[in-house]
């Protein structure tokens, strides 16, 4: 019996802090490289199932350290993006990637309609009803949330050293994006806005999906992760980033209400 005619499963965000004063709601859509035991090891070795092609290393304990700087609301994904790529589209092919980088991905190569189905409803559409509930709460409440989303991404591409360390990427709307770039520019960092990706890289998918829609200020920022390599780095990073984002904020007008 394949996974997509078992009984349905479902693996929900992971909320850390949903009462946290703070406008900021911080996004980490690749936090994890668990692999559910119901997809197995998807063909890949150990070494390559806790490699960056899995999840983005330091990104959940920088948010996390960012979130008790700025009494954030924190939301993260459960299940590897191997499984399910949490900030790609169902219809993107790097939803469920059959290569990464330059590793092919066996498992996730020839999936059939239904497979990838399963595993959208079984990671992605819960992943984004939670994320969703937690801004819809806050708007409710007559708050406009800011969304930021937190990645990190590896020192070189393709054998290439990569020159920047913070990345600060925006989709159409890049007020937030240019308030933080402008703020960072005493960090110590190499900063780059819209590098090392940008939207034309169809990674911008939750910012589209979550923030767009109601007008939210937001960002996405992408951290070199061997400067995150540590939890002692991770704290030293958030120690840098947090005042950044939160001047950022004040630099921006006041919301005149979400939708």
């Amino acid at each position: 019996m394949t996974f997509a005619e078992r009984a349905p499963l479902r693996y929900p965000a992971t909320v850390e802090n949903p009462a946290g004063n703070s406008r900021f709601v911080l996004v980490c859509e690749h936090a994890s490289h668990c692999l559910p035991e119901v997809w197995g090891d998807l063909g890949l070795p150990e070494d390559l199932r806790r490699a960056h092609i899995a999840w983005d290393p330091g990104a959940l304990g920088l948010s996390r350290a960012l979130a008790r700087r700025l009494d954030a609301a924190l939301v993260h994904a459960p299940v590897s993006r191997l499984v399910y790529d949490c900030n790609r589209a169902p219809d993107q092919p790097g939803a469920m990637a059959e290569r990464s980088e330059m590793h092919a991905i066996p498992g996730n190569i020839g999936l059939s309609p239904e497979e990838r189905a399963a595993r959208t409803a079984a990671v992605y559409a819960p992943f984004h009803a939670d994320l969703r509930a937690e801004i819809v709460r806050r708007i409710a409440q007559g708050s406009a949330p800011v969304l930021v989303t937190i990645h990190s991404f590896t020192p070189l591409w393709h054998g290439l050293p990569r020159r920047v360390e913070f990345g600060i990427i925006h989709d159409r709307d890049d007020r937030l994006a240019r308030a933080v770039f402008a703020e960072s520019r005493d960090s110590g960092l190499v900063c780059g806005l819209n590098e090392p990706y940008s939207a034309a890289d169809d990674v911008t998918h939750t910012l589209r999906l979550q923030a767009l829609p109601y007008g939210l200020a937001n960002v996405m920022l992408e951290i070199r992760n061997d400067l995150i390599a540590t939890p002692e780095a991770e704290e030293a990073m958030a120690d840098r980033l947090a005042p950044i984002l939160g001047r950022a904020l004040a630099a921006l007008p006041a919301p005149q209400g979400a939708g």
